[in-house]
């Protein structure tokens, strides 16, 4: 499986600064150790035009120049820096690669992304600009998706993507949240399920999959971009949910199981993690990437069991064709 990274990108943040940038570092060397057979790729940048496909041309300029008022820069949440620049392109550029890669793999991941705070023309929340809308508008422009389902499973709310994509029926955006979490003005998605506080594994998953009923119900997608926040886990510092490890691999295979039911290729964000302890945000992370490699192992085995079939039909219908002929 192919996972792309760009974590040698390093904000350079003042000390005791909340945001975790540490566990990006952690989890690609805890991918190489614990996920066999994974192949790790340098996330590649992406520029301009491609930005441009879900930002503001005037906005981009401002970000990539340094020209942002600081009230636009303190809602981002990062002083700015060409290494926050840079690092931001490479994460989008790492979920438009995820999802070219997932049309022929099956599924590969972007080990940072998911930053679905950032609006068109604004960003917040530590996030610039919004990979999942751009790699949409990307693999949508060069004819790869007719449509295309973004499942946010962060536990705030994707307001900026679901800004970004409001009117656009060829998008469906759905937002599964703390409804009592940041951000406190939400944005209309496509399908919005907010969740209380202290919301447990079962109550998750059954929201979760009714969820992903309406999702299919009411869009036949080509690809699915699905954020995998870590911060739903009852220790995160952030989240005000409680789900377990094993409620969260119980989400990721709900998701996973959807798109090998449906045959739909998956690119993978990591989105938020703030745990108490970073090694927890780093496992959870960690637990989905390797059930990615296992959703993998079971659509090329999905894969070969219908090029057999197709071989055998192809077989038979040779063998009558011959009979009739002789």
């Amino acid at each position: 499986m192919l996972a792309f990274y760009a974590d040698h990108f390093v904000l350079p943040l003042p000390p005791g600064h909340r945001f975790p940038m540490r566990k990006y570092s952690m989890l690609r060397d805890a991918v190489m150790t614990e996920v066999p057979d994974i192949a790790l790729h340098e996330a590649p940048r992406a520029d301009d035009e491609a930005l441009s496909l879900a930002h503001d041309a005037a906005y981009i300029a401002d970000v990539s120049a340094g020209r942002l008022d600081p009230a636009r820069q303190r809602e981002i949440g990062f002083p700015w820096s060409i290494e926050m620049v840079e690092r931001s392109r490479r994460s989008a550029g790492a979920t438009i690669a995820a999802c070219r890669t997932a049309f022929k793999e099956g599924i590969a991941v972007n080990l940072a992304g998911g930053t679905h705070h950032a609006y068109a023309d604004k960003g917040g929340g530590f996030c610039v600009f919004n990979d999942a809308a751009i790699a949409a508008r990307m693999l949508q422009r060069d004819g790869l998706a007719r449509r295309v389902a973004v499942i946010d499973l962060d536990v705030h709310q994707g307001n900026g993507t679901a800004s970004i994509l409001r009117d656009d029926p060829t998008v469906f955006t759905l937002s599964l949240h703390g409804e009592k979490n940041y951000p406190f003005r939400k944005e209309a998605s496509d399908l919005d399920v907010g969740l209380p506080d202290g919301c447990d594994d079962e109550t998750y998953a059954q929201a979760l999959r009714g969820a992903l009923d309406t999702l299919f119900a009411r869009l036949a997608p080509d690809l699915l971009i699905y954020l995998a926040g870590a911060d739903p886990h009852e220790g995160d510092r952030l989240g005000r949910l409680r789900l377990t490890m094993a409620g969260l691999a119980q989400r990721d295979a709900l998701v996973f199981d959807a798109a090998l039911t449906r045959g739909l290729p998956i690119a993978v964000a990591m989105a938020g993690g703030y745990g108490n302890q970073i090694e927890d945000t780093v496992a959870v992370h960690l637990q989905t990437v390797t059930l990615a490699a296992r959703h993998q192992e079971r659509w090329r085995t999905r894969q070969k069991a219908a090029a057999a079939a197709v071989a055998v039909s192809s077989a038979v219908s040779s063998a009558v064709s011959s009979a009739v002929s002789s």
